[in-house]
């Protein structure tokens, strides 16, 4: 599948039209919730991209606005393709089905960790530490369904077509032991694996840099190959997770993500600190 034509994508860009219409058609939401019958929290959860809409629904605001035609027809037609459901629904009762399925389709991923190795990199076993450690009320089989989801995000990276994938992390995920020296010695060795990869810049933020852009926490920027498909920040948490999606948002992550590489160490001498690091625990 091309980058940005999944299921979540299309949702996220049917629901900028519709919200885009609503506007050209001088209506509140209050207005369109009114004539629909239906309650105003229901368009402005629609508008949002938070829940899925159907044909009927999309037809039936369509209508309202005023647009007819090939355009309503290709709208209800994105309606459908937007219902369509991800590999990740498989694993819904674990994780954020609406990040899963933006990254799956973005074209670009540019992210900051500064306590532990991003997601997409990590092996079963440090994946399974984390997981443990951050759900000390989970029980074990809830973990391992936690870790498959995990390692299934990261076919993302052996796609065919995958997105390029940027990363920056604190010196200090190197050297906080999570798990057994196995587990970290095999977790570095695969992140010196996973640099290695054409489509990949991984970069280590050295003690050395002292203060800097990333300090108030970890983020991901995603980005998408259509002008109709805006960049979105998204910000992780335990329990949930937060979408930034106004521009002067975005591109203040963009420029904090420009300063945190520019003080991190090169990609080869990020490589080379990895395998030292690596070194120490084998």
């Amino acid at each position: 599948m091309a980058r940005g034509q999944g299921p979540t994508v299309r949702r996220r860009r049917l629901a900028t039209e519709l919200r885009r219409l609503r506007e050209a058609a001088d209506m509140t939401i209050d207005e369109v919730g009114e004539k629909l019958e239906c309650s105003a929290s229901k368009i402005s959860r629609i508008e949002t991209g938070h829940v899925g809409v159907t044909p009927r629904d999309v037809r039936d605001m369509l209508e309202l606005y005023g647009v007819s035609g090939d355009d309503r027809e290709a709208l209800v037609q994105l309606a459908r393709e937007a219902r369509k459901q991800g590999w990740w629904h498989a694993y819904k009762e674990v994780f954020n089905g609406t990040f899963v399925g933006l990254e799956a389709d973005a074209s670009s991923l540019q992210t900051f960790q500064a306590l532990l190795v991003p997601g997409l990199l990590q092996t079963e076993q440090y994946a399974r530490e984390v997981i443990r450690a951050m759900r000390p009320d989970t029980g074990e089989s809830d973990i391992q369904r936690r870790v498959a989801a995990r390692m299934a995000r990261q076919d993302l990276l052996t796609d065919s077509n995958p997105p390029e994938y940027w990363a920056v992390i604190d010196e200090a995920v190197l050297h906080r032991a999570v798990g057994s020296r196995e587990v970290m010695a095999r977790q570095l060795h695969r992140l010196v694996e996973v640099a290695r990869m054409p489509h990949v810049t991984l970069q280590v933020l050295p003690f050395a840099a002292g203060a800097h852009a990333g300090m108030e926490g970890p983020f991901v920027i995603l980005g998408y190959p259509e002008h109709a498909d805006p960049d979105v920040v998204y910000l992780e948490s335990t329990g949930s997770g937060f979408f930034l999606e106004l521009p002067p948002e975005v591109r203040h992550y963009s420029l904090m993500f420009d300063h945190l590489r520019a003080a991190a160490l090169k990609p080869d001498d990020s490589t080379d600190v990895i395998v030292a690091a690596g070194e120490r625990f084998g």
